[in-house]
């Protein structure tokens, strides 16, 4: 039975603003999706690590999408909306403008996306300061975090953009600021790309100590002083200019929002596993990580105390899931990682060619094509001297080393179709081998995992989840639905209208198992192997550099 005060035919929409489209769906009480529309977005790469988008462009693409999901249904009966979003940083002055973060001066280009790495010097300095609030990061900032970004623009585009800034948004803050006027932020993401903390709000210390005491004297206006947690109902709702832009009623509930990975792992963690034979059914929550993989990948698992791990982001306090402690592991690139490897093989064009005669994407013919290569063996097994190691973009986690490089070992001259199958069967198995590293080094910190939660669009690809199940050695649950990120959103909304009782109950009633993918254990000795090999990469990486470094 529905929970709460809650009608039968009610319906939420949910809003996900990835690193390249707006997606937005409609979902009903029972976490299935009705309606599903998405929308591509803009981006500029004015030079190298610089990224950047236009706030303008995706509220207009946020449009696109509502307007369809909607289309043919009784609009009186959507009870919520909720956000998601990249932790983009959204720039805009005192009347709520957008202002460039560009040398360019473009102020349509307004936001400095999360993958950017301009702020390499400002990071590195932030670490060296050893501040008490870097231990809720693993230690160490990431390049991607804000307060980097912030003082880049602060160093770099002091009059045409720091001095005229009136707020400073994390991108689903910004969206919910759109939605209703509402200025207050998400702890979500002041918590983790911040430095806000739960119990003690902001550090005056750390932002006096890294060269931002400007947000001190203001009483931390422009980057939040009222802070909710996500699901929380903001305002009075959907403002009468937002309903026109969005094609939705006007006063209906909007959720304080959530970071993107974070709506994912809200959509999965909590499903109701009975009847699958998995090992966590008679397990606590704690006992799942929630695996949300697109262009990068993020690795979320709870607890109930704090763990602090080294190289891994958190403990952050209900920042996905409320009363619970969350670390957050992750890498850098994984979706972005197999399209570069893949387009850019000699050939690509070939694969391009047959998948499309085919009508197939290239993975799926990519994968049709390993079956047909492997011969007796298990597809795993054709890599057994080919190896890689995937930080072509720096590692995030566990070590926390953003100079790291990729590496492939095990090449040839050939350039065929094979080789490029190959090399891409490899690049899969280096991002699960980074999983397996991430779960190590939560496990050894005091976590106890059992189980992988797969969600996002690397979760679609057949391959991409069994290595993931043959490398961890865990079994992998697929939702029912397979947007859960857009699930993740809607339980936001449901939650904001008042229709469930908590979170927690919003997610074990929306959140569903599709499928399990178990590991196939008689290949655990391979791969036990290669993990060696994996490991062995980045150590000789390391040797190379200090050789490149002595005298």
């Amino acid at each position: 039975m529905p929970g709460g005060g809650q009608e039968p035919g009610s319906y939420y929409v949910g809003v996900d603003v990835g690193t390249g489209s707006v997606r937005a769906a409609l979902v009903d009480q029972r976490g299935v999706l009705l309606a599903f529309a998405d929308q591509p977005i803009s981006q500029w790469e004015p030079q190298f690590n610089h990224h950047e988008q236009s706030s303008e462009d995706i509220w207009a693409a946020c449009g696109v999408v509502t307007k369809k999901v909607v289309q043919g249904i009784d609009v009186n009966r959507i009870r919520g909306l909720g956000f998601d979003a990249t932790c983009s940083l959204v720039v805009l002055d005192k009347q709520f403008r957008p202002l460039p973060v560009n040398h360019e001066g473009d102020s349509h280009r307004n936001i400095i996306m999360w993958l950017d790495h301009r702020a390499v010097s400002q990071v590195h300095r932030i670490n060296e300061t050893k501040h008490g609030v870097l231990q809720c990061v693993g230690g160490v900032m990431s390049v991607e975090m804000q307060a980097p970004k912030l003082l880049w623009l602060k160093e770099n585009l002091r009059e045409t953009c720091w001095d005229k800034a009136g707020h400073f948004f994390d991108l689903p803050d910004f969206l919910s600021w759109k939605a209703t006027g509402v200025t207050a932020r998400s702890l979500c993401s002041l918590v983790c790309k911040w430095t806000y903390s739960a119990e003690k709000g902001w550090d005056d210390s750390f932002w006096k100590l890294i060269g931002l005491e400007d947000f001190v004297a203001d009483n931390y206006s422009k980057i939040g002083n009222q802070v909710l947690p996500p699901g929380a109902s903001l305002g009075n709702g959907l403002t009468p200019e937002a309903a026109r832009d969005l094609g939705l009623p006007a006063g209906i509930a909007v959720a304080a929002s959530l970071i993107d990975a974070h709506a994912g792992g809200l959509g999965v963690i909590g499903a109701d596993v009975r009847g699958h034979g998995l090992a966590c059914e008679g397990q606590p929550v704690t006992s799942r990580l929630a695996v949300i993989c697109g262009t990068s990948s993020c690795h979320m698992g709870i607890s109930k105390d704090p763990i602090f791990v080294p190289g891994v982001w958190g403990p952050y306090f209900s920042a996905m899931v409320p009363g619970f402690w969350l670390n957050e592991g992750g890498q850098s690139v994984t979706g972005k990682l197999i399209d570069h490897v893949v387009r850019g093989h000699a050939a690509f064009p070939e694969l391009q060619a047959k998948a499309t005669a085919r009508c197939q994407s290239v993975y799926a013919y990519l994968n049709s094509h390993l079956d047909l290569i492997k011969k007796a063996r298990p597809v795993g097994f054709l890599t057994v001297d080919l190896h890689v190691w995937p930080d072509f973009h720096g590692n995030r986690s566990p070590l926390a080393d953003l100079t790291l490089k990729g590496m492939v070992t095990g090449l040839k001259l050939s350039q065929d179709l094979d080789d490029l199958a190959i090399l891409y069967l490899a690049t899969v198995q280096a991002i699960a081998f980074g999983t397996r590293l991430i779960i190590e080094a939560l496990e050894a910190a005091g976590h106890s995992l059992s189980t992988l939660f797969l969600c996002g669009g690397l979760s679609k690809n057949p391959l991409f989840v069994q290595m993931h199940a043959d490398i961890t050695g865990m079994p992998v649950v697929l939702s029912q639905e397979v947007e859960s990120v857009l699930v993740g959103a809607a339980i936001l909304g449901a939650c904001a209208s008042g229709d469930f009782a908590s979170v927690q109950e919003a997610m074990s009633r929306m959140s569903k198992v599709g499928k399990v993918v178990f590991p196939r254990l008689e290949d655990k000795r391979y791969y036990d192997k290669k993990y060696q090999v994996f490991l062995k990469l980045v150590e000789h990486q390391k040797e190379y550099a200090a050789i490149m470094k002595g005298d």
